[in-house]
């Protein structure tokens, strides 16, 4: 018999009440739990820590503190949130500074029903979604701060974590810019090893995120191999 998955916990943040609602609604209908909404940013943060949603759906536009501070209190918290922004604006620098503040995803406004449920659905396990167009600039961005100096153990100091071939292989399909989905698919495994791979290997480097996890693989030189 196969065991009953939970639903997705999801919490929805937008200052505009028809907006929220509907998205909410939409989302509900879909099997996810909505657990929280909220309509500016304090009340997001304070909500959001009480009632621990697997995924934050965040507008950036919010009064009282703004969306990409939300975020980054909120990722600070707890690393495990996933952050998908839901926003009007494809300004490359919104883009960006939500990817910096921790954000797994940045959906348009434009974006159909279908395409939140299943962006929502992506962001939960993981995988980064991107309005198309946006994926490539994100990615740009991942290389140009990998040339920046960072606080980094090199991968050849003695006592580094050393990665298994398939943990390698791995990380270099994530710093391509692949989905799990799109490397469980390469590497012909299931998209479940895939993540653990992923977890482990965040483990052994201690970092928090994806985000980290592909600036470390650039840094090395893992996206070009």
């Amino acid at each position: 018999m196969t065991q009953q998955q939970d639903p997705i916990r999801v919490m929805v943040v937008d200052d505009h009440p028809m907006w929220r609602d509907a998205v909410a609604r939409d989302l509900a209908e879909s099997g996810f739990e909505v657990v929280a909404t909220a309509g500016d940013g304090e009340q997001a943060v304070r909500r959001a820590r009480a009632a621990a949603p697997d995924v934050l759906v965040l507008d950036l536009n919010l009064p009282a503190k703004p969306g990409v501070q939300v975020c980054k209190e909120l990722v600070a918290h707890n690393p495990a949130l996933r952050v998908l922004v839901l926003s009007a604006s494809g300004e490359h620098a919104d883009v960006l500074e939500a990817v910096k503040s921790g954000a797994t995803g940045y959906l348009l406004k434009s974006a159909s029903t279908g395409e939140l449920l299943d962006a929502v659905r992506r962001t939960a396990a993981g995988d980064p979604v991107f309005t198309p167009g946006l994926a490539g600039l994100v990615l740009g961005e991942y290389r140009r701060l990998a040339t920046e100096p960072a606080p980094a153990a090199d991968a050849d100091e003695p006592g580094a974590p050393r990665l298994t071939d398939r943990e390698t292989e791995v990380l270099r399909l994530v710093a391509k810019g692949l989905s799990y989905k799109q490397i469980a698919e390469r590497l012909v495994i299931s998209h479940r090893t895939v993540q653990n791979h992923v977890q482990n290997t965040l483990g052994k480097l201690q970092l928090h995120n994806r985000v980290e996890l592909v600036r470390y693989a650039i840094e090395r030189g893992l996206d070009d191999e």
